[in-house]
């Protein structure tokens, strides 16, 4: 199965320059639809009262990457360095706005939602540089010290890192910012169609890439689909018993679940076809597909588990009236 895998790393992923500006564009709408959403009063309301908002952070940017990467340790000869790679960089991404929307359809706390979205996107012109750089590092060097043949030596740009994410998250955050807050009446007008239309391009524009890869997806799906399952499964999972373990309410734990388990994988993928960050002569095929899958995969998962929660909510309703 290793040697299936290895071969992972050799292949090289249809993205052209024309298709990352698109992703590029894509993501900074996304981003900019959100923005239009966050008031800075949502700010304040989690300073006074910001257990959930800390358990949130936390479990996105410290938990999510810490469990990642004792996975890929403990996977070690089983997945290729650059597979583990994509799972550090998606882990260290920060949360798309896509899981606003999933909040709001599985009844969870939407204004935390919101909240989170705002506090990882802005966060993550540090945090995803720097958790990328740490446990990216470690993981390739444990990788090599079990195999020096393995793993060719990595070095991460985090400076180009850093100025990518902020030229894609920071400054549409920014604007956005700006006009929601100056110009709510305009705002109100303009931030549904907006935010509609920024997922159906974002959605789209991934769809197309994938569709240009094709042939790389039906001969490797059936392993990094187990591999971003378990991933995305550990990311979910990992939110909400945070959230019980603190006793938060259903409503936040819902949340939390789902800001940490919905990651911007656009994102990864924009930083690993930037050949600034990683010289276009270095084989990160696996890195690529994981991330690729999981930009699909998180969104279907996001649909299904908002539908058990829904009907699960629904449920608890009918039985307490019948019970009143």
């Amino acid at each position: 199965m290793y040697e299936t895998l290895s071969n992972l790393d050799h292949i090289r992923l249809n993205f052209s320059q024309e298709s990352l500006h698109a992703l590029n564009i894509a993501i900074g709408f996304l981003m900019f639809g959100v923005a239009l959403e966050i008031k800075i009063q949502q700010f304040k309301d989690v300073i006074n009262s910001p257990k959930s908002a800390i358990i949130g952070f936390v479990s996105q940017f410290l938990v999510l990457p810490l469990l990642t990467f004792l996975i890929v340790i403990a996977l070690r000869g089983i997945i290729t360095p650059t597979m583990a790679l994509g799972m550090i960089l998606v882990a260290a991404c920060p949360g798309g706005n896509f899981s606003n929307f999933i909040s709001s359809l599985a009844k969870a706390n939407v204004a935390l939602s919101v909240s989170l979205t705002a506090i990882a996107t802005v966060s993550a012109v540090i945090l995803t540089p720097l958790n990328f750089s740490l446990w990216g590092n470690w993981a390739i060097n444990i990788y090599s010290h079990a195999n020096p043949d393995l793993v060719r030596p990595l070095e991460i740009d985090v400076y180009q890192m850093f100025k990518t994410v902020f030229i894609i998250l920071g400054l549409p955050l920014i604007f956005g910012l700006t006009i929601g807050n100056k110009f709510p009446a305009f705002t109100k007008k303009i931030v549904r169609r907006i935010k509609q239309i920024s997922l159906i391009v974002f959605t789209t524009v991934i769809v197309l890439a994938l569709m240009k890869n094709s042939e790389h997806l039906v001969n490797y799906l059936k392993y990094v689909f187990v591999l971003v399952l378990i991933h995305n499964a550990l990311a979910l999972g990992s939110g909400y018993l945070l959230g019980k373990i603190f006793n938060r309410p259903l409503a936040d734990r819902k949340t939390l679940s789902i800001e940490t388990g919905i990651q911007n994988a656009g994102l990864a993928l924009v930083l690993i076809f930037n050949p600034k960050i990683f010289p276009p002569e270095m084989e990160l095929g696996g890195m690529a597909i994981v991330a690729a899958w999981w930009g699909i995969w998180h969104m279907l998962a996001g649909l299904l588990l908002a539908g058990y929660w829904t009907n699960f909510t629904f449920g608890l309703s009918r039985k307490a009236k019948a019970a009143g």
